[in-house]
């Protein structure tokens, strides 16, 4: 909060979304933030996630063509997945597939490889809890499929690294197959070689691997041969909902 003195805002807005939410301890957290900050958090729900984030991607001016294009957003404790049909969300869904949460719960040993038995066992929970969510793949044939996330971004990270080129000098569209290569590269590397990876934060390559093993299920169950990275997501979701 302090570095936003220097703007004066006149509306700060602080929010949690599924590590809080699902958190045993999270209202101890949300009253010690209230504390020490004299702010209170907004918690969002599932539905209220999935919904800001959609409403960011509108505001993207390099998606300003979409008309029917679905949104899938990856974060530490949950995935959001949206359809959106004329540029208006059709269907909205938050599920529990986030990479932290899918790493704890499949991986034994994060400094290990990751085996190929951990990685198909994480498709195959993906692919069940897309199915069970009732989401589905109902667009025009060709839509785009928009991915947002830290997990994506960083796929474009590594990628500008290994050539020397800046984020912002790569292209926005991440191939399935590039994704394919990356998963059987990195996952074959213990942990203290992937820290070493230029364009991965070294504090997120213990969840990397799962986090690509799940984009991947979820490309393989639309039949997507691509993902357009877009870095507008939630929190431009909630800029737009303060401005109005």
């Amino acid at each position: 909060l302090a570095d936003t003195a220097a703007f004066s805002p006149a509306r700060i807005v602080l929010v949690a979304t599924s590590a809080v939410r699902d958190a045993g301890n999270g209202a101890e957290f949300r009253a010690r933030v209230r504390a020490a900050t004299g702010h209170e958090i907004r918690v969002l729900t599932g539905d209220e996630e999935a919904g800001l984030i959609g409403r960011g991607l509108t505001a993207d001016p390099a998606l300003r063509d979409l008309r029917d294009f679905y949104v899938f957003d990856l974060g530490g404790g949950s995935r959001e997945c949206l359809a959106f049909s004329d540029r208006r969300i059709e269907q909205a869904r938050s599920l529990q597939l986030g990479c932290v949460r899918l790493t704890e719960r499949f991986v034994t040993d994060p400094a290990a490889p990751l085996s190929d038995v951990t990685r198909v066992a994480v498709a195959a929970h993906a692919r069940a809890v897309v199915a069970s969510s009732g989401f589905q793949f109902s667009l025009p044939a060709g839509a785009t499929a928009v991915g947002t996330g830290g997990p994506v971004t960083t796929v474009r990270s590594i990628f500008g690294a290994s050539v020397c080129q800046s984020f912002y000098a790569t292209s926005p569209v991440v191939q399935v197959a590039e994704l394919r290569k990356l998963l059987a590269t990195l996952g074959a590397m213990p942990l203290a070689r992937r820290k070493h990876i230029a364009g991965l934060p070294p504090e997120r390559a213990d969840v990397f691997p799962v986090a690509l093993a799940t984009l991947l299920a979820v490309a393989e169950i639309g039949g997507f041969t691509a993902l357009r990275n877009s870095l507008f997501n939630l929190r431009y979701g909630l800029a737009d909902e303060a401005l109005t």
